[in-house]
Formats: C-alpha cells, structure tokens, sequence
C-alpha cells in the first residue's frame, strides 16, 4: 500500500457493515476496506434472521459480498489491522499494523464487538454451535426444547424472560449470586426455574451441549444455554479517537452513524443497537449514503 494513498473513505471492518462500502463504491467514491478477519459470529455455522441468507453460512454471505464489490474499481479490500486514526486538519491519518499509513477525509469504523465468555469450564468449546447470545438468532433452533440461561440481577431475568417466548423448559442460573425477590416474582409468574448454585463445568460433545454440573456433582441436563454477561468493542479506536460513548458502553451517534467526532462514523454491533447481521448491513448502507453527502457538502456541490 502506498503511503500516501488517500481515500474519500476508509473502512474498518470488513463484515456486513464494513462491506456497505458498495454503496459508496457506486457512488464512484474511492474507498478502502480494511479487514482484520475476525467476526463476532466467526463461531457461528449459519445466519438467521437475514431475508434471503436464512441459514447459510456467514462466511459465505461475506464472500459473495466481497466477489460483488470486484466490479468497483475505486473500492480497495486489505486483510489488514488498523492499529490508529488521527485527525489530521480536516481528513484523518488511518496507521496500519504494518507500519504504513493512508489519508481518509471520512472514517467508517464498523469493527463490531467481541462477547465476554462466561468464566464456566467448557463454555468456549461449546459457543457458537449450542451456547448463544442472541434468542432472535438462534432461538428458533430450540423451540419447545431444554434451555438454560446464563445471567445474573436484571439481564439474566430479562434474557430468561425474552427466551420463554421459545421455550416453557427453562432454567436460569446465576451461578451462586442471589437473585432479588423483585426478579423472582417475575420468573415465577412465567413459570421459569431458578437456579443459584455455582456451576462447576457444561459437560458436551462435538460443540453440543448435554448437561450442566453444579458445585456438589448434581447435573441438569440441557441442550442449549443463552448467556447474559457483557461485551465490549472489538477496536479501541472510537475511545481513542475521543468518541463520545453512551452509558450502556455504545458508541454515541446521531441516526445516520456519525459520532461526536465530525466525519467519523459507526455501524453495526459496536453502536449497541439492535445486534442483527441484517440491521448492521442497514446500518453501514445508512453511513454509506451520510459520507457520500457530507462529502457532497465539504466540496461546497450541497
């Protein structure tokens, strides 16, 4: 890459969001994508909840994604980090783990985020194929069968709350932190089971669960557990950079993704907005159509 290449957009973050770049691509705009290959849903073995990619494989949504940005001679695609953005005057110097750079008088940044895995022995073996986040992704897969959540105080009752939607075999277990009387009102009205003792392990095969063992050697077995616990940005470039970051850790945007700092904006999962492949996609072709008219609007033509 030529150290004074310049861009009317770089993009970091080459999934759903970061592969909007087709429509700034259209837009004859001279754009750079840059993917460091790692995804939220790398885990994953199918897509939900996407119109027309039901089912498929994420990989395959971003291969198609990156074949039909081939015809766009002015969109650039780098398997490549960026480790730094600067503001330099009125554009941004966007540093790259290799030691070079490159000029962006926008930045995208749509680099997602990463779940914070419980600290339960046989968790990281299990997630992404029986162990999920996210009810309206793969909850459907579990309809009608024997479900645990993972959660503590308010998230893991409203997790087990959403999750009875799919399911009246329930079980939330907060692995030996109390539960409040105000939260257990509400399971019990929906017929949830609550479980408070420690978890010693998740027993499985082959990335399906089988069984979850407590402190004490009793096993409740499941087929499937949703966990409540946290997340947070994949990137720390919007913290560096001085973005301003809402109280439940998602960056601060206005509706078309441009955060407090003037021709930097986000999209998907990293906003802490609806978390959908689909609405990240929506959301990065949303930023895609704001740069292309804040660029219309920095060379004096809007």
């Amino acid at each position: 890459m030529d150290q004074a290449a310049s861009y009317d957009a770089i993009i970091i973050g080459g999934g759903p969001a970061g592969l909007s770049a087709l429509v700034l691509g259209r837009c004859l705009r001279r754009v750079l994508v840059c993917d460091s290959g790692r995804y939220r849903n790398e885990r994953s073995h199918a897509l939900h909840c996407y119109m027309a990619q039901d089912g498929s494989p994420p990989r395959e949504l971003l291969d198609t994604a990156r074949r039909q940005l081939e015809p766009y001679e002015t969109v650039s695609m780098k398997r490549i980090t960026v480790s730094g953005v600067m503001r330099e005057g009125r554009a941004f110097l966007v540093q790259f783990e290799t030691g070079e750079t490159a000029r962006a008088r926008t930045v995208l940044v749509a680099t997602g985020v990463v779940d914070e895995l419980p600290a339960v022995d046989g968790i990281r073996e299990l997630f992404g194929r029986s162990v999920h986040v996210c009810p309206y992704c793969d909850g459907w897969e579990y309809r009608n069968a024997a479900i645990a959540v993972y959660g503590r105080a308010e998230k893991g009752t409203n997790l087990a709350l959403l999750l009875r939607q799919w399911t009246d075999d329930l079980v939330l277990c907060t692995n030996g932190v109390p539960l409040s009387k105000h939260h257990r009102e509400c399971l019990g009205k929906r017929g949830i089971v609550l479980e408070e003792a420690s978890i010693e392990r998740l027993e499985g095969a082959d990335g399906y669960l089988r069984c979850i063992h407590f402190v004490g050697g009793r096993g409740l077995p499941r087929v499937a557990l949703f966990f409540s616990t946290d997340q947070h940005p994949r990137s720390p470039l919007l913290a560096k950079l001085g973005c301003r970051f809402e109280d439940n850790g998602g960056v601060a945007c206005d509706e078309n993704g441009e955060t407090s700092i003037a021709g930097v904006f986000v999209a998907g999962d990293v906003s802490r907005d609806v978390q959908l492949a689909i609405i990240a996609a929506a959301e990065g072709a949303r930023a895609a159509l704001a740069i292309n008219k804040s660029l219309l609007k920095g060379d004096g033509h809007l």
